[in-house]
């Protein structure tokens, strides 16, 4: 029996919740995995399934040298056969060798469609970080392949994955105590916009900075942009909104079991850090409009939250209560109570995985989450079904943050139809879903 045999055969005696995933692959051989994009998430994500499932991290690829020769020292150390992987500078080349289970895609945002399009056409499933796309169409065209090939795609908005938000839905939401939700806030007050102004020079030697540019256009190099720093402009991604915004939204959605939303509005801009290089929002506010349900998105790059104790997060409001939840904890208070009769917090696994103690970078809070994230995904392999973070349901939180942002820039609001995936009435809208790309690269169409 193969691998893919044996993951169809035994999915279904596979609980989110059992303890080791790994004894029911005893008698298997590991995963091949391989991962595109060797920095802060793209090693957090593959070190979570090396801990859940026997897996042999064939391949690795970066587009600096640096990063890369350290992510395959970290991994070799961590697998079983501590064999390094095999390294690449280009995607494209490793994909050709079509000798992996699974790719996971821990690049910049400008740089997930076109290795999540070409994976799956390797023959691979995918786990592929948030938001999905920098456009609308590239969404699209991301779906469209994943259906196409007959593939399993996990989008990293693992929300959907994390213990004490799972207990708020299920003994909050599910069981009523909210009563008729007409309003969600949802919120971001981090100061994590860059503030600095550095010089642009010329790229470090180890990074191909033609690469790492890809179809985005070409900006001069600048400290800002790498290592991580890169969100700071909206060439590579899609702001706040679609980097924090996209994590609450789709966990509302889930928790709220919506699709998507029938009009979206956005104001905002830079209002007050006028002096530093990043062009993303300082300030915006959205609204994800369901009819008798308004989702609010708001953040901040300045000032105090609102709640200090709730910086990044939602707050539920029904008739009957009201439930704040965010990475750390939730809190549901019922209608009347000043006080909350129910709670709960991340939960920590350092006696299973002691080794998380001392990750670097780790988010140690979130680490339960993405186990159980990347475990939903072997379920799904296993039984061909769709994950709990299906690539249709990152489309949707993706392209409705897209949308938002589409909304600021034009300065209405925006109708969508969801069912021909465009803006009402609206031609100049539709023509901003899909970004210009830099040649060489062709933008991805649904085929």
């Amino acid at each position: 029996m193969n691998r893919r045999d044996f993951l169809r055969a035994g999915a279904a005696g596979v609980a989110l919740a059992a303890a080791p995933f790994a004894p029911a692959f005893a008698d298997t051989k590991p995963l091949r995995a391989g991962l595109i994009g060797c920095g802060w998430y793209g090693k957090i994500d593959l070190i979570r399934l090396l801990q859940v499932a026997p897996t042999e991290v064939v391949s690795l690829c970066d587009v600096d040298k640096k990063m890369l020769a350290e992510a395959a020292d970290i991994i070799g150390a961590r697998q079983t056969s501590k064999k390094k992987p095999r390294t690449y500078a280009d995607y494209r080349e490793m994909l050709k060798e079509k000798d992996l289970d699974v790719v996971f895609i821990g690049t910049p945002d400008h740089w997930h469609a076109l290795p999540m399009i070409a994976a799956v056409e390797a023959g691979a499933d995918v786990y592929v970080q948030k938001p999905i796309s920098a456009d609308v169409v590239e969404g699209q065209a991301m779906v469209a392949a994943a259906r196409k090939h007959k593939r399993v795609v996990q989008v990293g908005t693992q929300r959907r994955s994390t213990p004490h938000i799972i207990e708020a839905r299920d003994q909050v939401v599910k069981e009523g105590k909210l009563g008729k939700v007409g309003l969600v806030e949802i919120y971001c007050y981090y100061h994590m916009r860059a503030t600095e102004n550095p010089p642009d020079t010329d790229p470090p030697d180890y990074l191909d900075y033609e690469m790492w540019t890809g179809p985005a256009p070409m900006r001069p190099y600048n400290a800002l942009v790498h290592p991580r720093r890169w969100r700071a402009f909206m060439e590579y991604g899609n702001g706040i909104v679609g980097d924090m915004c996209i994590h609450m939204f789709d966990m509302v959605r889930w928790m709220l079991d919506l699709g998507w939303p029938k009009r979206i509005a956005s104001s905002g801009g830079i209002l007050v850090d006028k002096k530093s290089k990043a062009n993303i929002s300082d300030t915006q506010s959205a609204t994800f409009d369901y009819g008798d349900l308004q989702i609010v998105w708001q953040h901040r790059t300045w000032g105090q939250a609102d709640d200090p104790e709730y910086p990044w997060g939602a707050t539920l409001y029904g008739d009957k209560g009201t439930l704040k939840v965010d990475v750390h904890k939730y809190a549901f208070t019922p209608q009347g109570k000043d006080k909350p009769t129910l709670t709960g917090k991340a939960l920590f696994e350092y006696e299973k995985y002691p080794e998380d103690k001392t990750e670097k970078d780790l988010e140690r809070h979130v680490a339960s989450a993405v186990r159980g994230h990347v475990v939903d995904l072997l379920k799904a392999i296993g039984t061909r079904g769709k994950p709990v973070a299906d690539i249709e349901e990152g489309h949707i939180s993706t392209a409705s943050s897209i949308l938002a942002n589409l909304s600021m820039k034009l300065g209405r609001s925006l109708t969508w139809d969801s069912a021909k995936q465009q803006v009402v009435g609206d031609d100049e809208a539709n023509r901003l879903l899909m970004r210009p790309y830099r040649k060489p690269w062709v933008h991805p169409e649904v085929s």
